[in-house]
């Protein structure tokens, strides 16, 4: 017989459930790593640098450059140093994004070269460069009001600033955070010189808020023309050295390759197919009769007691010649013998004689065995002749 059906489907409950989280282990894994690495096959503005102001995305600043054109400020985006220098004059405005991937000499060649300069991503280093003496001194948390006496900061009102700079003797200080300010004008090239964070001012994502769109106007927009640079990988500078890959890798990429890698091993360790307990199962094999009955007497007759093996003998034999004569299972031998007599024709002295002869030695339990088959091959030979 089968085992038993209630275990068999539990069995086969968890064994599906097992698969279906496996495979959704595995589907997730696998968006987990496309979503990774469409990241860097992603369309040009999503790996485009902060305020690129070609860039549509939440961290690009086209919708700041739109609103200067509208204006009627004609912007000119640039990549290369040279063209920037070439298109720079006193009455221009210039625009620095990442100024800390340039050399101190050419963060100072473009200054030189326009009449305002707004820096939009200065660190403590670049901030100290163009106004000595400052660095970096914290980080704004809410609305700040301008403080200061600059009348484009004043127009604008509160902002939510980023990084903040410590003010050096001489600096205008706006939007103070702690000890320090964020933004900073100095004077420099033909004007001034402007420090903000515009990363979370001026980018796309951030313009409409609070006065981040008038302040940027103000900043950017005192000449009518603004030449925008950010800088390509071929200008960026460090030692004379360009950035390495490692330099260009974001540093939480390392730990999500590992960290994906970790977790496909473990799904792939706890959905793969392992040994269960072992499970009883009643196999369907059938054993006649019969040979019990002869295996049993086999066993007597080895332990030298031929009357119980023919005895087993003898309840085999009438047993299945009953049932082809038609008489009940438990039917007495001499009724089988008459009975067998009675089919085959023939006296029932000599069938009564086989099936009550009792044997008193292993050869004459043979005999006995051997007789036993004959009438019950002849019982059966006659009953199939009659079915014919």
């Amino acid at each position: 017989m089968d085992a038993d059906p209630f275990h068999r489907d539990v069995v086969e409950r968890k064994s599906r459930r097992r698969s279906a989280l496996g495979w959704i282990a595995l589907g997730t894994a696998v968006l987990v790593l496309g979503g990774v690495l469409s990241l860097f096959a992603a369309p040009d503005w999503v790996q485009g640098p902060p305020l690129d102001p070609e860039s549509p995305g939440p961290e690009g600043g086209r919708a700041l450059v739109h609103i200067l054109r509208e204006q009627g400020v004609e912007v000119v985006a640039t990549s290369r140093r040279a063209e920037t220098v070439e298109r720079l004059d006193d009455d221009t405005t210039l625009v620095l994004t990442d100024p800390w991937t340039l050399s101190e000499e050419t963060i100072l060649e473009l200054v030189d070269a326009a009449g305002d300069t707004v820096v939009l991503d200065a660190d403590g280093a670049v901030a100290d460069l163009l106004a000595p003496g400052s660095g970096y001194s914290g980080y704004g948390s809410g609305p700040t009001a301008p403080d200061c006496d600059l009348s484009v900061a004043q127009r604008a009102g509160e902002i939510v600033p980023g990084r903040a700079f410590s003010a050096p003797s001489g600096t205008e200080g706006c939007y103070p955070v702690g000890d320090g300010f964020a933004l900073l004008q100095v004077p420099g090239g033909a004007g001034t010189i402007t420090l903000i964070d515009g990363t979370v001012l001026f980018d796309n994502g951030h313009l409409a808020e609070q006065g981040n769109a008038a302040l940027g106007l103000g900043l950017i927009g005192t000449h009518d023309r603004v030449v925008w640079y950010t800088p390509s990988l071929e200008d960026a500078e460090d030692g004379g050295a360009p950035p390495t890959l490692g330099d260009m890798v974001p540093p939480w990429l390392t730990p999500a390759i590992v960290l994906l890698l970790l977790a496909g091993a473990a799904a792939a360790l706890w959905a793969g197919r392992r040994f269960g307990p072992l499970v009883a199962e009643r196999l369907p094999v059938t054993v006649r009769g019969s040979e019990t009955l002869e295996g049993r007497a086999r066993l007597y007759a080895r332990a030298s007691e031929p009357a119980h093996a023919a005895e087993l003998l003898r309840a085999g034999a009438t047993g299945r010649m009953a049932r082809r004569l038609g008489l009940p299972p438990n039917a007495a031998p001499l009724e089988v013998a008459d009975a067998a007599a009675a089919r085959l024709g023939a006296a029932t002295s000599v069938t009564r004689a086989i099936l009550t002869h009792v044997p008193a030695t292993d050869a004459d339990l043979a005999t006995f065995g051997r007789s036993l088959r004959d009438l019950e091959a002849a019982v059966d030979a006659a009953r199939t002749d009659g079915l014919a």
